[in-house]
């Protein structure tokens, strides 16, 4: 509980003073998160039936980089997928960060020589919510029946980190940061070009967040050693990546994507590249595809803001779950689904929740005001979607 108050503090100092990307980069370990490991000649395939991505992309690396001679250096990298397993209905169950990392085969050796032939099994990483990572585990090899693909428990093995705030999104980026991501592979390592980079002498190297360049550099790495780039004083307790996950309105995990609940579509996975549209079938394909070519979202998760009468932002007063209304009319707009400081995400009616804001109010707490936010990067269609309901209902 200490910790989580030390959180607290941060968040409310940078509420008041200033804004969270001010504060430059961070880095945290992400305690909510665990990993797993997928391999066997099978494992592509595997997951290709089971989730919303195409898997089939993690065969399909770019190239690492036009300095080619650079040692250690794979010759192409693959970036992460993030995806997620449905039910049969089509509602959310678990979301992935899938990586394949390079293997020892995929660098240059000093001499500017390589790759070499393929060394042994191919082997995909999950970053998984670490709350139902048994039931996970158990789900996966409820599907697996015949496939050639162990699927292992590696928590005590890797941990799940994510650099954010600052510039990191824009460094993320560069052909420069694209190229130092991918140094430090193997045994025979160069430690100016691991100080230099990225990466990491094990293998392991910043990945751009699969989601959103906004949201920084997500990656895992192996528990005994401490990332690239992750100095003592940048590094921050997890709360403060949900701070900024929020106001970005990004849900995250089988908590704030409510567990065999939510449908995928409306907490906006089509638009944090989770879903692939003509990848073929996969668990739950038929719900997400009526919906996506019906082509009208009447609800969205939107990030909202939580304030007095006067304007003022108001802290840990609204709990998830709390009914957004309208206080005019009384109508419910929909649900706060996650709540930290004055931030929160909600599912809210888009015909309601752009129409006038400063009508919108939490039931029970007619003081509050709820100001909900169009992100950034939403897709002008969606924030027009609104516009339309009435006509296409």
């Amino acid at each position: 509980m200490r910790r989580l108050k030390t959180s607290v503090q941060f968040l409310k100092h940078f509420s008041t003073q200033a804004r969270l990307q001010d504060a430059g980069p961070m880095a945290c370990l992400l305690k909510t998160r665990s990993v797993i490991r997928f391999k066997g000649p099978d494992t592509i395939n595997f997951l290709q039936g089971l989730v919303t991505n195409d898997v089939r992309r993690l065969e399909d690396p770019e190239p690492a980089g036009e300095n080619s001679a650079t040692p250690n250096m794979p010759v192409v990298v693959v970036p992460p997928l993030y995806a997620a397993l449905l039910t049969p209905q089509g509602k959310f169950l678990y979301d992935f960060f899938l990586y394949k990392p390079p293997r020892p085969d995929e660098k240059l050796d000093r001499t500017g020589s390589g790759p070499g032939s393929d060394p042994g099994e191919l082997e995909i990483y999950a970053d998984v919510d670490r709350s139902v990572l048994d039931e996970v585990l158990m789900t996966l090899k409820k599907y697996r029946l015949r496939s050639k693909v162990d699927i292992e428990n590696m928590a005590e093995e890797f941990s799940c980190w994510q650099r954010f705030g600052g510039k990191i999104a824009e460094k993320s980026s560069s052909p420069e940061a694209l190229e130092g991501n991918s140094v430090g592979w193997g045994g025979t390592v160069d430690p100016s070009g691991v100080s230099a980079s990225r990466g990491h002498n094990s293998g392991w190297y910043w990945n751009k967040d699969p989601r959103l360049d906004c949201l920084g550099d997500r990656s895992i790495f192996p528990s005994s050693t401490t990332p690239p780039l992750v100095e003592v004083d940048e590094e921050t307790d997890e709360e403060n990546f949900l701070l900024w996950r929020l106001e970005k309105g990004v849900a995250e995990g089988s908590t704030e994507i409510p567990k065999g609940e939510a449908i995928p579509l409306e907490y906006n996975l089509a638009g944090l590249n989770a879903i692939s549209f003509d990848k073929g079938c996969y668990v739950g394909q038929e719900l997400i595809a009526r919906t996506h070519h019906r082509g009208v979202i009447r609800k969205r998760l939107v990030p909202l803001k939580f304030l007095n009468d006067s304007g003022k932002e108001v802290e840990q007063k609204v709990a998830a779950g709390s009914e957004v209304i309208d206080k005019t009319s009384g109508k419910k707009v929909g649900t706060v689904t996650t709540a930290l400081g004055y931030r929160g995400l909600g599912l809210l009616r888009l015909e309601e929740a752009f129409k006038d804001m400063s009508t919108l109010t939490i039931k029970g707490q007619e003081d509050i005001r709820v100001e909900s936010i169009r992100p950034e990067w939403w897709p002008a269609e969606w924030f027009q979607d609104h516009r339309h309901v009435n006509e296409a209902g």
